[in-house]
């Protein structure tokens, strides 16, 4: 089968997670995704941890079907082969610190006269221009600069997301930007310049709760795991211990499960529940009504009852619930894909084509490919060794 990005070339000045988690998606497409790491220790994401057979989680997870080139961009001879192997490329990928690639001259405007269908990809925390530019941008200070700290948590406590949310939200927007400027240059044989900023990519998933406070109003509250303005929509204990997640969204489910989870009717017409502003407003008093039909049941018996009663329910998974999950067996998930250390279980993109399968190929040691990468630039071995020689690779 062919896959979509087959015969793309990109070249990548990456680290972290932005940049890898974009171009990991290109390589699942088919394309030639060439990571270009600091000789000896590579993207200093290799050293995040060494929690999957001495592999960092982070690495792993974004870097599978890449070819590793290391060259030290200090060293005329390797920034010549760099930009032997730009001249080769179709899209190039970088999220060094602001304003590096310009220094280099390997901006847009430097490669453009000479590679006008080259696609350039700039990924930073606050994007190329403004009085922010130059600020150090990791993720936890996005998630704080776009105001998402503000409204995740509890009220004591504001808390970061778990992942890497504005890394994520960067690389993704940083992919479909490319993707859409590959369907671009089909059309105008012109390559284009791509500035993805992490704030912007987070601020624009932060826009139910920007609106939701419109013209001075009121932020949404810090809530948990509980929705701040829909209730009930959240954690509740079952009597055994476990915690089950419901949703409600309309006043036909909230009637339904008086009906048939809580089995008291009578309170769907209760002054005080009659609409979800007024649920919202009195959840302390709802919640003590069903924490209390709930304790008497296990958490089996709460998911069936909902089940039952068509409302929306989860189990609250751990890590390892979710690498067991019976729905991701049942549809053929998990792949094995190789390492430095050996086989690895790896999730399948989401989104599952019937006209190709996802390229699943092997997350590479530190400069695997270099060798071969510059011998197809011409290089001789003797060369290589000279460059390697000379440290340079």
């Amino acid at each position: 089968m062919t896959r979509p990005l087959e015969g793309i070339t990109v070249v990548s000045l990456e680290h972290a997670i932005a940049a890898p988690f974009c171009t990991r998606q290109l390589a699942d497409l088919g394309a030639r995704v060439i990571k270009i790491e600091r000789p000896g220790v590579g993207d200093f994401a290799r050293a995040y941890d060494a929690r999957v057979k001495g592999q960092a989680s982070h690495f792993v997870w974004t870097n599978r079907s890449k070819e590793s080139l290391t060259l030290d961009l200090k060293n005329a001879d390797a920034m010549a082969a760099l930009r032997q192997l730009i001249a080769k490329a179709d899209v190039l990928v970088q999220n060094l610190a602001p304003g590096a690639t310009a220094r280099m001259g390997l901006a847009y405007e430097d490669l453009k006269p000479a590679h006008p269908g080259l696609i350039v990809c700039d990924i930073s925390g606050y994007g190329e221009d403004g009085p922010y530019r130059d600020k150090k941008a990791y993720d936890l200070l996005i998630q704080s600069e776009a105001g998402f700290l503000s409204i995740t948590g509890t009220q004591d406590t504001p808390s970061k997301a778990g992942n890497s949310v504005a890394d994520i939200a960067a690389g993704m927007y940083a992919y479909t930007n490319i993707l859409s400027a590959l369907l671009l240059r089909g059309k105008t044989g012109q390559g284009s310049h791509i500035d993805v900023s992490m704030l912007e990519a987070l601020g624009e998933w932060m826009g139910y709760p920007m609106y939701y406070a419109f013209d001075g109003a009121t932020p949404p509250a810090r809530s948990g795991a509980s929705h701040a303005s829909i209730y009930p929509y959240g954690p509740f204990p079952a009597g055994d211990g476990g915690i089950i997640m419901l949703g409600l969204q309309n006043e036909r489910e909230w009637k339904v499960f008086c009906d048939k989870v809580l089995l008291q009717a009578d309170l769907a017409t209760d002054a005080r529940f009659a609409s979800n502003a007024l649920r919202n407003q009195n959840r302390e008093a709802l919640r003590g009504l069903i924490v209390s039909a709930f304790a008497a049941l296990s958490t089996d018996q709460v998911e069936q009852r909902l089940e039952e009663a068509q409302i929306a329910n989860a189990r609250m998974n751990d890590m390892a619930g979710l690498w067991a999950h019976p729905q991701l067996k049942s549809r053929e998930r998990w792949r094995d894909v190789g390492s430095p250390v050996g086989m690895l279980p790896a999730l399948l993109p989401p989104g599952r084509n019937s006209a190709f399968d996802y390229r699943m190929d092997p997350i590479p040691k530190v400069g695997e490919h270099t060798d071969a990468i510059l011998q197809e630039l011409g290089l001789s071995k003797e060369a290589v060794q000279a460059l390697r020689a000379a440290q340079a690779i």
